[in-house]
């Protein structure tokens, strides 16, 4: 007698891949059927293997119900539009030596007193809280209005090189003011299926090698979701570690799940009664990580050692708290310093370098003191800043700075030791960013 699983209305309670996996399992698959199916969805290839094809591979009810499967994932995510960058403006020549790609002076290929640091991952920034791609590259670049299994949509983007921008949620609680994805709120979270779905169309499309979550949302508020979305694409999805990027406004439940994912596992056998495990981060003014340990029980059954550690992306804009209270109004009241610390902890404990995002917005946060606050801010980091100029918005009066006041204030950071570069949001002549073609659809 075939088993039959049902899903929760996914009205009220969007796919998370724990309800794929837990289907699977009530069809007779064990770990390596849940790994051959995850392998073919996520990487959009053949369940089939050499001498082990799928028709005798997968237990009797799984085969049964696959087709049944396979339409219920292909209605995570379906395309609605697509929508070409094909023109941004080009570099001058100049910029390659000058304003847009310059290391600063003292930088050879390192920052000093770190290891030689891996590419960055994904390619850049929070499309004013979206993603971005470096000045002047377009190819391959796209936005794609994606429509979840209820109607709602959301905003993927295929970036050069084999990446793509994800989203996390439908709108966003953080609210930045420069941002369309917030202005109505959060009105639901994706779940990890649906995260992962994303993937899978830009795959039917073309090859993705490098995923950032800096689409609409904030993964920070829907972070279950997220980082299980994050594990999948980090194995079977055959995605590195460092080419998966997750972006924050700054939320202390981020720094704390990152930051165990990045400890080493837990030694086996028996720990001391009465020890606690704690983070070195005890400067801060909440502790990362406590594993409080009762009854000598054996550590390595009290904690889930995760796998997968992403490279992050910190959302600063600004180095004022008052300033950037203004422009994030409700991100988590949490000192500058602090959130640039808890990052570079992880940078340390990762070897992945933080991209910190800044939107520049003329006469805002474009000031020569923020330059100053910054340098003292990041000197000897293991980090990246990306300016982001602002991506013009019918509904607000805020501007991106002059081309040659962002080349000054890069080659001032790089001079300084700050290895600075410049992204374009991906959408600007087709008012695509931040949320744009979502808010232009539903209107």
């Amino acid at each position: 007698m075939t088993c039959k699983y049902t899903l929760p209305p996914t009205s009220t309670s969007p796919m998370r891949l724990t309800h794929l996996r837990q289907r699977l399992r009530e069809l007779g698959a064990k770990p390596c059927h849940e790994d051959r199916l995850l392998r073919g969805w996520s990487q959009v290839c053949s369940y089939d293997r050499k001498h082990s094809p799928a028709v005798t591979f997968f237990p009797l009810a799984l085969r049964n119900e696959l087709s049944a499967i396979e339409a219920e994932l292909d209605g995570l995510a379906r395309l609605k539009s697509e929508h070409a960058v094909t023109a941004l403006p080009p570099r001058k020549p100049s910029d390659e030596t000058t304003s847009h790609s310059t290391r600063p002076a003292n930088y050879a290929g390192q920052v000093v007193g770190y290891p030689q640091p891996s590419p960055a991952s994904g390619r850049g920034g929070k499309c004013e809280k979206l993603c971005s791609i470096p000045a002047g590259e377009v190819a391959d670049v796209a936005r794609l209005l994606v429509e979840l299994h209820d109607g709602q949509m959301v905003e993927s983007v295929l970036l050069p090189r084999g990446g793509l921008c994800v989203s996390t949620q439908v709108g966003c609680a953080v609210g930045c003011v420069f941002c369309m994805s917030g202005r109505d709120g959060l009105l639901r979270q994706l779940g990890s299926a649906e995260i992962v779905a994303q993937v899978v169309l830009a795959r039917r499309r073309r090859a993705v090698s490098k995923v950032v979550f800096m689409g609409m949302g904030e993964p920070a508020h829907n972070l279950d979701n997220v980082l299980e979305a994050i594990e999948l694409l980090g194995t079977q999805g055959n995605i590195g570690h460092k080419n998966l990027v997750l972006s924050t406004v700054g939320d202390l439940r981020v720094f704390e799940r990152l930051m165990e994912r990045s400890s080493p596992p837990p030694c086996r056998g028996r720990a001391r009664e009465g020890v606690e495990i704690m983070s070195n981060a005890a400067a801060f003014s909440t502790p990362i990580l406590t594993f409080p340990l009762q009854g000598g029980r054996n550590l390595s059954s009290s904690v889930k050692h995760e796998t997968v550690k992403p490279a992050l992306a910190l959302s600063l804009h600004t180095t004022n708290a008052a300033l950037r209270t203004k422009l994030l109004p409700h991100a988590p009241r949490i000192a500058i310093e602090e959130l640039v610390e808890r990052a570079e902890a992880y940078a340390r404990a990762t070897g992945y370098p933080v991209q910190y995002q800044w939107t520049l917005i003329e006469g805002v946060n474009d000031s020569d003191a923020e330059l100053e606050r910054i340098v003292q801010l990041l000197a000897g980091k293991y980090a990246v800043m990306n300016f982001i100029p602002f991506n013009a918005v019918d509904e607000l009066d805020y501007r991106r700075p002059s081309a040659e006041r962002i080349a000054s204030m890069v080659d001032t950071l790089n001079r300084q030791g700050i290895y600075t570069r410049v992204r374009d949001s991906a959408g600007q002549e087709i008012e695509g960013a931040c949320g744009q073609l979502r808010a232009r659809t539903v209107k």
